[in-house]
């Protein structure tokens, strides 16, 4: 077959295929955004409350004005960059979601009110209220969550292969630190200070340091180089440097003085016995187009003894099958927040093997899943509290 056959050869989707895809995706976004604002919108003010006829107008034009101006705020904020933009799309998200979920619960209120004899007018009002209450004390409460200083989070992990001289080495994890559209260059400066009197032998990060480039994030993220750890501090790629320059972050991370353990290993010593300490990329750096960036499990371990104990830093839970089959003892993820705004974990779960903790996977192999250092998007974590983790390493 010529070359001129071959490349008539090759299937093409037909235009009525490819116009229908993005009809579809618009159509789905749309029906996504409907419920969003539509349930709050309907529980709140419509639904056998009664309210009189300017208050109700009132909040609709509340609504309506949101669910206009959302898809614009999210696209000039995460599609361009501007960062005012990003702000205020990501609260009206926070903001939106905890109506949605608790305007759902609140219909159920109203249905074992029903139950209960109460009618309308009182019934859907009192419905009404409660979720407008439940939502700004949770609001309020997610806010002071996302931005406080997060918890120290102790685990001792045992592990079979580990020497004696390693007994109580302490890794102190980070993950997910998103340093974004919010300056929180102060709240970095107090999270380094609190990873600093944990006494770290080793300190590493998994990933999604940031979102958006060296350039725009450079101050939030320089209190990075004053971390310290006796034996190392490592850091991989998560799924948003790739959104943004993951190669960069990788330069910047080695210009603070990290160890960016990008499909590689390095091994520390400690009175006498050694760990691998070992790095992949994220998941989703194969789908980037970037040169170079893939998970590589063998790559990573080339060359590494076999008999030693291995830490591995990979961004996703998922992961972790990888880390089975190249005999890995403890992988070390974020991506998950835990779910960040209750119920997302639920969602999660469906993506990932774990949402947050400790947990065994084959025969030898254990992932410790944090619930994160920061927070995406909005600046809320309900039920989801976020953390720095201390795991302390013992023989089993």
């Amino acid at each position: 077959m010529s070359a001129s056959e071959a490349a008539t050869a090759v299937p093409v989707a037909p235009p009525a295929r490819r116009f229908l895809r993005p009809l579809l995706f618009g159509l789905t976004l749309t029906a996504i955004l409907a419920l969003l604002f539509g349930v709050p919108w309907w529980t709140m003010l419509v639904a056998g409350t009664h309210w009189p006829a300017p208050v109700v107008a009132a909040g609709t034009g509340v609504f309506v004005v949101a669910l206009a101006a959302f898809p614009v705020l999210m696209y000039l904020g995460h599609g361009r960059r501007q960062d005012w933009a990003a702000r205020t799309g990501d609260t009206l998200l926070g903001v939106v979601w905890v109506l949605f979920v608790w305007a759902s619960l609140g219909n159920l209120l109203r249905a074992g009110l029903a139950v209960g004899g109460v009618a309308d007018p009182a019934r859907s009002r009192i419905a009404a209220v409660a979720v407008a209450a439940v939502a700004v004390v949770l609001l309020a409460w997610g806010y002071v969550e996302a931005m406080r200083l997060p918890r120290i989070r102790r685990v001792e992990v045992p592990i079979r292969r580990l020497g004696p001289g390693l007994d109580g080495l302490r890794i102190v994890l980070l993950t997910d630190t998103h340093y974004g559209p919010i300056d929180r260059a102060g709240w970095s400066a107090r999270v380094v200070a609190a990873v600093n009197d944990l006494d770290a032998d080793l300190v590493c990060h998994t990933g999604d340091i940031a979102d958006g480039t060296v350039a725009q994030r450079r101050t939030q993220a320089a209190p990075l180089g004053q971390v310290r750890a006796r034996l190392a501090r490592t850091y991989v790629t998560g799924n948003h440097e790739y959104f943004g320059e993951a190669q960069g972050w990788l330069d910047h991370m080695r210009d603070l003085g990290w160890e960016p353990l990008h499909n590689r290993h390095l091994v520390v010593e400690r009175n006498g016995d050694r760990l691998v300490v070992a790095g992949v990329d994220d998941a989703t750096a194969g789908s980037s187009g970037r040169p170079g960036h893939r998970p590589d499990h063998a790559a990573a371990l080339a060359g590494a003894d076999p008999e030693l104990p291995v830490v591995l830093l990979a961004h996703q839970p998922k992961q972790v099958g990888a880390a089975v089959a190249h005999r890995v003892d403890l992988q070390l993820s974020g991506h998950t927040h835990g779910g960040q705004i209750w119920p997302f974990n639920y969602l999660v779960r469906l993506d990932q093997p774990t949402v947050h903790g400790l947990t065994r996977h084959g025969e030898g192999t254990q992932l410790y899943t944090s619930r994160g250092t920061g927070f995406w998007g909005p600046p809320l974590r309900i039920f989801a509290p976020s953390e720095i983790t201390l795991l302390t390493l013992r023989p089993a």
